[in-house]
């Protein structure tokens, strides 16, 4: 871990960090100190149904108006934004956890284990992973953010173990594992302190795509009506105004702003992993 904080320290001096990575972080930053500062300046009563008088187009009173159930939009989305990255959060430290660990055995011991896990990995990705969390999701009789985390990370772990157990089959070739081999170290120290370190941007670059997925996949989810519906979070919201029929009536300011909120997200998400891939990848950053 030492060596992978050294490497970003010697990139930072060098310049070499790209520009896409720092506006990424830029942007998530913002957005998680909106939902940070936010609460602070806002009555949470607000966010609850019937606290406001229904339907209020934005003005004076209500800066972003109110739904039909007498929700204030600009309370609901300053408590709705955190609790979406929550769960995002929670499901990519959770996939991406898995997905190393895996990935570092099966590249590290190979043989029959490898085998078991290469396996199980690639016969999950050819199943479309929306219709297996439909499934489960729906036979959950109560959702809460932490249980939608879990149900999204079981399938959020085959795409870093994938690509954690090809760079594991890369660097063990290097001198210097054979280096440490002569040295007596043993099979899991030479996994934890030699070849982890060495793959650490590719893990980091893993856990911001799994977090992109994962949040895609929760509002997927919740704007189907299977999420946690009591709980303030955006694709809760945008499930309401459909069901409420807000875009036919014109009501934009209860469907518009979580949409503007999810794409900034993920717009900084994106831009994150890009600058991520490029730390990796010198010969990207080079391009």
């Amino acid at each position: 871990m030492n060596r992978f904080f050294a490497s970003v320290q010697r990139n930072i001096q060098q310049g070499r960090l790209s520009a896409l990575l720092l506006l990424g972080l830029v942007i998530i930053t913002a957005v998680v100190l909106f939902g940070i500062i936010g609460p602070f300046f806002t009555d949470a009563a607000n966010a609850q149904v019937g606290a406001v008088r229904p339907r209020r187009p934005p003005g004076g009173d209500y800066f972003l108006g109110t739904d039909s159930q007498g929700r204030d939009m600009w309370t609901l989305l300053i408590y709705a934004t955190p609790n979406t990255l929550k769960m995002g959060l929670i499901a990519g430290f959770i996939g991406v956890g898995m997905g190393t660990v895996l990935g570092l055995i099966a590249g590290h011991f190979g043989g029959w284990i490898d085998a078991v896990i290469r396996v199980i990995s690639d016969a999950l990705l050819t199943v479309p992973a929306i219709a297996i969390l439909v499934i489960i999701a729906g036979n959950i009789d109560r959702m809460s953010t932490f249980v939608m985390a879990l149900v999204v990370a079981s399938l959020g772990w085959m795409f870093t173990a994938r690509t954690v157990r090809a760079q594991v089959l890369t660097v063990r070739e290097k001198a210097y594992i054979e280096v440490a081999r002569v040295n007596g170290e043993g099979p899991w120290e030479i996994l934890f302190t030699e070849i982890m370190p060495n793959i650490m941007p590719y893990i980091v670059a893993s856990f911001v795509g799994t977090v992109s997925g994962s949040i895609l996949a929760v509002i997927g989810l919740e704007a189907l009506g299977l999420g946690a519906l009591d709980e303030m979070t955006l694709g809760n919201t945008i499930y309401w105004a459909q069901q409420s029929s807000a875009v036919l009536r014109g009501y934009w300011w209860w469907w518009s702003p979580p949409i503007l909120m999810i794409a900034l997200i993920f717009i900084g998400l994106f831009l994150t992993s890009v600058g991520f891939d490029r730390f990796a990848n010198p010969r990207l950053a080079r391009r």
